[in-house]
């Protein structure tokens, strides 16, 4: 690990864990966030839903991620979505004040938390743009392609994407139904594109899916 992230992660442990099961909301759309959370182990979500209730997922949070990042630095108003955990998961979360302390004091690692917002706008850029103009295939290719480069293993030349995605999450964070995923993920299965091994999605012809995930 890096040293900055490893001063990082070792600023989080000296606070205690909290344990949620998958599917438990950790923070409400509405509520004030008690403090920034530190992501130890598990995958977590941050979704915005809709006044007819659809929800879109706008991130995936892995382990070694935290949260809320923006309000981190603003603090005081209540998070316009809710985090919700997609498997088991152990968080630490740490009082704003003493976090904003401990960043302003290392510059090594306000840094680090910089490159950490500047990366998640870049994700939510891209995506964006396959939201708004891609085709379905497009869609779907460019997400599983987005979580194998960020929560992929590679096992004999392919990518086993460690999250454990159903239809509906899938859904969620293209925002398209989930019986179009479902037919999509088929057509990809049927060409050679993708696999499964239990419920993971395994990625078997990255340059395959690179070609459907080009706006035409």
């Amino acid at each position: 690990m890096d040293p900055t992230q490893d001063k990082l992660k070792n600023f989080f442990l000296q606070f205690n864990a909290l344990n949620y099961k998958k599917g438990e909301v950790m923070l409400r759309a509405g509520d004030l966030p008690q403090g920034i959370y530190y992501l130890k182990k598990g995958f977590a979500k941050l979704t915005s839903v809709s006044q007819e209730g659809k929800e879109l997922t706008l991130v995936v949070y892995r382990a070694g991620d935290f949260f809320p990042v923006v309000w981190t630095f603003f603090g005081k108003r209540a998070s316009i979505y809710s985090l919700a955990t997609l498997t088991e998961c152990q968080v630490i979360r740490a009082q704003r004040e003493i976090f904003m302390d401990f960043i302003m004091n290392n510059t090594d690692v306000l840094l680090e938390v910089t490159k950490h917002i500047i990366t998640r706008f870049q994700v939510a850029l891209r995506r964006m743009e396959y939201l708004t103009f891609g085709k379905a295939s497009a869609k779907v290719a460019s997400i599983l392609l987005i979580c194998g480069r960020d929560f992929g293993r590679q096992i004999n030349g392919q990518i086993e994407i460690q999250i454990p995605l159903t239809h509906k999450d899938i859904a969620n964070l293209v925002g398209v139904t989930r019986e179009t995923i479902s037919v999509e993920l088929k057509k990809f299965d049927r060409r050679g594109l993708i696999d499964y091994n239990q419920k993971l999605i395994i990625i078997k012809n990255k340059e395959g899916l690179e070609k459907e995930a080009i706006l035409t």
